[in-house]
């Protein structure tokens, strides 16, 4: 059964951090690409980082320069440092790992409140 966990979300004031991490399991990691999502209330899901299974990172012109993603192989384990965080970054951010349209997986997503 393959499962994606996502945890690290919470309310942060805006210029502030955050690191979150979603751990898989059920899946060859390394053949993944592994992305994270973020959905704000009555907006489309929106595509924020990517790190592919081979190949440079990609980013939202949103969030490049103050998001990172990162991955570790042998933990299963995708990461996302948000830094110098904004209030229009608030949305719930959801792990996706996909090798194929076949084997596309989302995890529960995990709430990031960006508010004073």
């Amino acid at each position: 059964q393959v499962q994606l966990v996502e945890s690290g979300g919470g309310l942060v004031p805006p210029g502030g951090s955050l690191r979150l991490s979603c751990a898989a399991s059920g899946i060859i990691f390394s053949i993944y690409d592994m992305s994270w999502y973020r959905q704000a209330p009555g907006k489309q899901r929106e595509l924020v980082a990517v790190m592919p299974s081979r190949g440079s990172s990609g980013y939202a012109d949103s969030v490049e320069g103050r998001f990172t993603i990162s991955r570790d192989n042998a933990k299963k384990t995708v990461f996302l440092q948000m830094n110098a965080l904004k209030p229009e970054d608030t949305a719930v951010y959801y792990c996706n790992a996909r090798a194929s349209r076949q084997f596309d997986f989302w995890g529960q997503g995990t709430q990031v409140t960006v508010s004073s």
